[in-house]
Order: structure tokens, then C-alpha cells, then sequence
């Protein structure tokens, strides 16, 4: 299959009434739009509730600015200019603020508009920094989406990175494996630069953004393919979106999916509370609810699992919702609170750590690393405390 077509403007989706279309135009003037022939390929435009669709359609709640921009205050994880540094042994390298897709629910929505500008187009201030860290021993590639990039360029950053004796993996976060599959098994150049870098002993992990299991295709399958014999460990990590994949039948069949294909189900995350997802978001316990019965359907491999809220304190692991509490604990944390076990009431309709009276007790907020880059919380629209809107939950 030829590389698809790229398309960014809504007037060119046909499927699309044109009376719908000049009211998701209000949207995309706001925030990029970009999906391509193939992706629009796997929707049932029959189905008004589609859930590839809502994933990169816009919809008109993306205007209503419920939350905050930066909903895990990442401005103060900025080390260096497009570099955070957040846990001791992790650095994130913001490359690319370009994606293939550009997923209607995604957290970084900040970076999609023009008024912010966190990834930089010259890595080196922050491959500097990993240099000068000898505690940095592995790094995630992400933006936007890394692999975007032309290979050119992703060589130039992974054989930095590779010259730094303790950088020991580089991670990859992409939804290119489900959204432009045949770039892994049509661009070599790309595989030469994987079996070249991901070796037995320093591996390239693809963090893949595989969030319903209609995206494993034949095509996504023979690009997972290409990827495994050119050396990469691929695995998965989704939020659990209402609408979108909250339908526990759709749950299960992911998780299944994804182990047949040799993909390791790796993170449920709980969606951010970013400003315009309010339309995605589920309490914490319909989030528990869906993983635990999908967990129940399938295989050891699949119940590797673990659901997760990446909370501004660190990553929140939720080990079960029962009764009016929650039960969490510390995964990772930014003041090296690991494994902190907590109980904390739960409201019906909490959906995010911020939500469980007392959570204050267990964290601090944090400050800013690097003044000169950019707070995305102090743009000119950005409601300065967090918004909620009001929730129904029913009974």
C-alpha cells in the first residue's frame, strides 16, 4: 500500500454533512486538524457514535474550556528548553510538535495552537542536559508524535542519545503504528535505523497509542511485525475514553488484540482533566469498573496491565475503587514517594486524583525548573484554577 494521503482541512472529509462541517470549521481554526486517507478508511460513517470518528473528528465540546491546558503541570518539569526531567532516571525530549493524528482528546492539546511553543525544533539544549545527568538512563522521544519526523532527523537524535554511555533505552511515543503503518514496513531507511540502534543490550522501545481495537488492521499488524524483526519492543498505552473505548466488549478485545499481535499492554491511563475533553471523561470508578471486567476476559498477558492517573505528583496507580474509596499508590513519583500506599474517600463523580477529599496531604505543588520557557497556564484564555463541569453520574 501506497503512503496515504494527508488531509487538514475539514472541507475535504465529503462524509461530513456540509452543514456539520461549517460548524467544526469554528474548531479547526482554533486547533490543527490532520488525519489521513487511510485512518478515515476504518470509520463507519453510517454510525453516528463511531468510535474512530470521535477519536479525530473534532467536536464542538473541544470549545468549551472546562479544566486546565496543562492539566499534569508540565511546565515544571522543563530542565532545559524542550527537555523535562520529572523522575530521577527519566528525561522526556519534546522533538516534534507535529503529529500524523491529531487525536481530539489528547493531553498536549496546548501544543496544537499557535499561541505555545514547547517543542523545539533544536534538540540540543536538551540532549546537552541528558549528557550532563549521569542518572538519565533512559528517554522518551515525544511531542507530537517523534516518529512524524523524517528518519534524517530521528537519526540524528537517537545517535546522540546512543554516544551517551548511560543512556540505556530510548522510548518512542507514537500513534503512527495504527495511524500510518505502512511507514514500518515501507521505509527502510527507518529499519536500518532501528536494527541499528536497538540492540540486546540498549533497546528502542515504540510506545504505541493503540486506543480501540477496530486500529489493528492487517496493516497495523505487519507494521508491528516490521518493527519486532527490526529489533523494537513495541507496547501499548491508551486512556480510557468514554465514547470511545469504555464499552467493555471493545475493552477485552483490545487487550486480546494486542498480546496476539506481540504487543504489550502496558498503561489504562485515566484521562487528563485538559481544558475541552470534558466530552471523554469518566468517573475514576466507571475507568476501574470497565479495566477490571475487560481484565477479567482476557489472558495473564492482557491482566499486565496497570490503570494509572499521570497526576502532577507522579503516576498514580489505581489498585481498586470499592465501596466509596479509592486505593491507590505512588508507581512513580516525583519526590521519590515510590510505592505510597493511599486510601482516600471517592466521590461518584470524581475522575481525577485533584477529586478525592485529602489528596492534598500527599503532595506538594510543584515549581517551575526553567523560567524561560513558556507556561502554558499563563495564556491569555487559561482559566487560572481549574474548571469542572458539572457531571451527571447516573445511578
Amino acid at each position: 500500500m501506497a503512503q496515504p494521503k494527508y488531509i487538514t482541512k475539514i472541507d475535504q472529509i465529503e462524509q461530513i454533512p456540509e452543514e456539520e462541517r461549517e460548524r467544526l470549521k469554528r474548531i479547526t481554526e482554533k486547533f490543527v486538524f490532520r488525519v489521513n486517507e487511510y485512518y478515515l478508511g476504518l470509520i463507519n460513517w453510517e454510525d453516528p457514535n463511531d468510535p474512530i470518528k470521535n477519536l479525530v473528528i473534532p467536536n464542538e465540546g473541544e470549545l468549551e474550556e472546562y479544566g486546565r491546558w496543562d492539566a499534569s503541570d508540565e511546565d515544571t518539569n522543563y530542565a532545559a528548553p524542550g527537555c523535562q526531567h520529572k523522575y530521577e532516571t527519566t528525561a522526556l525530549l519534546i522533538c516534534s510538535e507535529v503529529c500524523g493524528a491529531y487525536c481530539r482528546y489528547c493531553f498536549r492539546k496546548r501544543l496544537f495552537r499557535n499561541d505555545v511553543k514547547e517543542a523545539m525544533s533544536d534538540v540540543d539544549p536538551g540532549l546537552e542536559y541528558i549528557r550532563n545527568h549521569p542518572e538519565i538512563n533512559n528517554v522518551l522521544l515525544t511531542g507530537g508524535d517523534p516518529l512524524i519526523l523524517a528518519t534524517k532527523k530521528l537519526r540524528y537524535i537517537i545517535e546522540e542519545l546512543r554516544s551517551i554511555p548511560h543512556v540505556k533505552i530510548i522510548r518512542i511515543g507514537s500513534k503512527l503504528p495504527v495511524f500510518n503503518p505502512m511507514r514500518f514496513y515501507e521505509d527502510e531507511s527507518l529499519l536500518e535505523l532501528i536494527r541499528e540502534y536497538s540492540t540486546p543490550e540498549n533497546r528502542i522501545y515504540i510506545m504505541a497509542h493503540v486506543n480501540h481495537p477496530r486500529e489493528i488492521t492487517e496493516e497495523a499488524k505487519k507494521g508491528f511485525a516490521a518493527l519486532h524483526d527490526a529489533g523494537a519492543i513495541v507496547v501499548n498505552q491508551t486512556p480510557i475514553l468514554k465514547g470511545i473505548n469504555d464499552n467493555v466488549d471493545d475493552l477485552a478485545e483490545l487487550l486480546d488484540k494486542l498480546s496476539w499481535a506481540g504487543v504489550t499492554p502496558y498503561y489504562f491511563f485515566i484521562n487528563r482533566p485538559v481544558a475541552g475533553n470534558n466530552d471523554f471523561v469518566l468517573t475514576l470508578k466507571e475507568a476501574y469498573d470497565a479495566v477490571e471486567e475487560a481484565k477479567a476476559r482476557t489472558s495473564g498477558l492482557g491482566k499486565r496491565i496497570r490503570l494509572s492517573m499521570s497526576h502532577t505528583s507522579g503516576k498514580i496507580e489505581i489498585l481498586a475503587i470499592e465501596n466509596g474509596k479509592a486505593y491507590l499508590k505512588y508507581h512513580q513519583s516525583r519526590n521519590g514517594n515510590y510505592g505510597k500506599f493511599m486510601v482516600l474517600d471517592c466521590p461518584e463523580n470524581a475522575s481525577w486524583f485533584d477529586d478525592l477529599p485529602g489528596n492534598e496531604q500527599y503532595w506538594e505543588q510543584p515549581k517551575k525548573k526553567v523560567e524561560e520557557v513558556v507556561s502554558v497556564n499563563e495564556m491569555p484564555d487559561m482559566p487560572q484554577k481549574r474548571k469542572r463541569k458539572p457531571q451527571t453520574v447516573s445511578k
